[in-house]
């Protein structure tokens, strides 16, 4: 059965790059008419270009943005709310300034995205949010202290939001991708040092493309997932539930970015 989203508006925040990008596309191949709002550096209307859409400038953490970029794609069917950052550093490392920045983009900008697409689907009486949130919403990675408990804080949103816009027939949804290739993790992928140790965690032996957590995201934004609200979709090869690793060179090798049975 093929997803057919001919007809619908969809945005995607941190849509110039990434997993955005790979969202943004995937959704434009089902029909949407898709818009991508990043930042300026990003150039949100250039990348557009490739999918046949439109992009807008928009900062997650300014309300005045936000409101903005709604507003010229409006109204919207389906939000995908993916802007985010990542910093690593200690818990004692820690600064004030990382941690506040992380949260404004992670966390207060899913809200203010929330906030405003849900208020425009409201008046439709329908329509899907799905949310980047991580594997690290879940465990506590170490570096990664600010981000995780931004990631965390999605899952609450999630939740609230399923319950609150259910009754207007807004469904709220959520994936939660692991490794996956992207200007961020592209050294665990090129260096067998970094991903031969990680991917072995992972029951499917390797990181995943943007394009595998875009093939999940558009399922929860379309109709086939018309009875799924407040879920939080795993995207990751298995690694959540893998406690001690899967993977030994006693019977598999690896080989430059996976791990293959012998």
């Amino acid at each position: 059965m093929q997803i057919d989203l001919r007809g619908k508006t969809a945005v995607v925040t941190g849509g110039a790059n990434g997993i955005g990008k790979a969202c943004a596309k995937t959704l434009a191949s089902a029909g949407a008419n898709v818009w991508a709002f990043d930042l300026a550096a990003e150039n949100p209307e250039e990348a557009a270009r490739e999918w046949g859409g439109r992009g807008h400038v928009m900062d997650v953490t300014k309300a005045s943005d936000v409101e903005a970029a709604f507003a010229a794609a409006g109204p919207v069917d389906i939000a995908i709310l993916n802007a985010g950052i990542c910093r690593f550093h200690p818990l004692g490392e820690t600064s004030w300034e990382v941690w506040q920045q992380t949260l404004a983009v992670n966390l207060s900008g899913v809200f203010l995205c929330l906030q405003t697409a849900s208020a425009q689907m409201r008046q439709l009486r329908g329509g899907s949010i799905v949310m980047t949130a991580s594997t690290n919403s879940y465990d506590g990675e170490a570096l990664h202290t600010a981000y995780n408990a931004t990631k965390a804080g999605v899952l609450g949103l999630l939740h609230t939001a399923a319950n609150e816009l259910g009754p207007y027939g807004v469904r709220v949804n959520a994936v939660c991708p692991g490794m996956i290739r992207t200007r961020l993790t592209a050294a665990a992928f090129a260096q067998e040092e970094i991903g031969k140790p990680y991917f072995q965690q992972i029951p499917l032996g390797r990181g995943g493309e943007p394009e595998e957590v875009a093939q999940a995201v558009t399922f929860l934004a379309s109709p086939m997932a018309s009875f799924i609200t407040g879920a939080a979709l795993l995207v990751d090869g298995g690694q959540m539930a893998c406690k001690f690793g899967t993977w030994d060179e006693r019977r598999a090798q690896f080989k430059r970015d996976h791990w293959e049975l012998l």
